[in-house]
């Protein structure tokens, strides 16, 4: 196979054939500047203690980084990272099985941690703070408990809702930092980089274009990237420019501000059927017909953001962005009407 000019950057098959997306060390991680350098000085702490790094809390909107930061955390330290997810461990047995089965300095990686069953989460104390696992064999009279001691492990938890989790297991994590929203400028790095390890022509303003439209997360980013590149290939000669990238995001109904229809259709549901607000998210939830907490999730933290939603005690109220940007405009009362 011949070598390839991508974004500039000459690439040898063999090298581009085993990049990945995901960073794998600190200095290829973009954006997080202060909370990557508390991590790189807690793993070179560490590493000259030769001990394992203090339990790590990551927490933040989806798609921002939580995942990535676990595995590379775990390759500075030399370990070995074993990954699960709150929801999976249904059982003391799952989480018993998934303990003793670490090696000294590994890392247990718990996505989506704050979905613990309560009961789950009692077993994880002990082991987190002492190391040690207390569990019980039998039923009824024959029961007895038997405590297992475990190797000092590293547990790194993410979640997209730290409220959720209780005050007995946040405060056992040595290290709790919050990962925000990318600036378009960072994350206009981490498409020229995703570009070049995928191999994809694109010029700074084509990718400058995905990248203020990403709605300051990586994983949206780079999802785009990748359906821009299709139109490219398709309507194009394979090249991404502003031009390219316009016409591909207009396609996918991703408009100059990174809104999507999910968005305009919470913004009218609010401003239309509720009266701007005030709105409970599960009425809003019914209007729009999504669930709930993906309103919460994955919608609201941007649109509040932007300023185009202000959350209240009482529900989610529209604000004045929220009208223009439907061009629509508030009267007397709670109504509203088109131009």
């Amino acid at each position: 196979m011949p070598e390839r000019l991508v974004s500039d950057v000459l690439i040898k098959p063999d090298a581009a054939l085993e990049m990945t997306l995901r960073p794998s060390v600190f200095a290829e991680f973009t954006g997080q500047a202060k909370v990557k350098e508390r991590l790189e000085i807690t793993v070179q702490a560490a590493k000259q203690r030769g001990e394992a790094v203090d339990h790590v809390l990551l927490s933040g909107p989806p798609g921002l980084g939580k995942t990535t930061l676990a595995n590379i955390i775990a390759k500075a330290m030399g370990a070995n990272v074993k990954s699960t997810s709150g929801p999976t461990i249904e059982k003391a047995g799952d989480l018993a099985g998934l303990l003793t089965n670490l090696d000294e300095g590994d890392v247990l990686f718990i996505d989506e941690i704050h979905r613990l069953q309560k009961t789950i989460e009692e077993y994880l104390y002990p082991a987190m703070e002492d190391f040690k696992l207390d569990i019980i064999i039998d039923q009824g009279p024959n029961a007895r408990s038997v405590r297992l001691n475990l190797p000092r492990f590293t547990l790194i938890g993410a979640t997209t809702r730290s409220g959720l989790l209780t005050a007995p297991l946040l405060t056992r994590f040595g290290l709790r930092e919050r990962l925000d929203y990318y600036e378009a400028d960072q994350l206009h790095k981490i498409v020229t980089r995703s570009a070049r390890l995928l191999s994809i022509q694109t010029d700074d303003r084509g990718a400058f274009e995905i990248a203020r439209r990403s709605r300051g997360t990586p994983r949206i980013a780079n999802n785009l990237l990748r359906r821009v590149r299709d139109y490219a290939q398709v309507k194009g000669d394979g090249a991404i420019t502003a031009e390219i990238a316009d016409r591909a995001l207009a396609i996918l109904e991703i408009d100059e501000n990174g809104l999507e229809e999910m968005d305009k259709r919470i913004l009218e549901a609010v401003i239309v059927k509720f009266g701007g607000g005030p709105v409970g998210v599960n009425s809003l939830a019914v209007a729009v017909g999504e669930e709930p907490d993906t309103l919460e999730e994955v919608y609201e933290p941007y649109l509040i953001m932007e300023g185009y939603l202000k959350r209240t005690a009482q529900g989610r109220v529209a604000t004045d962005l929220s009208y223009k940007k439907l061009g629509l405009k508030a009267t007397e009362g709670t109504q509203a009407r088109l131009f």
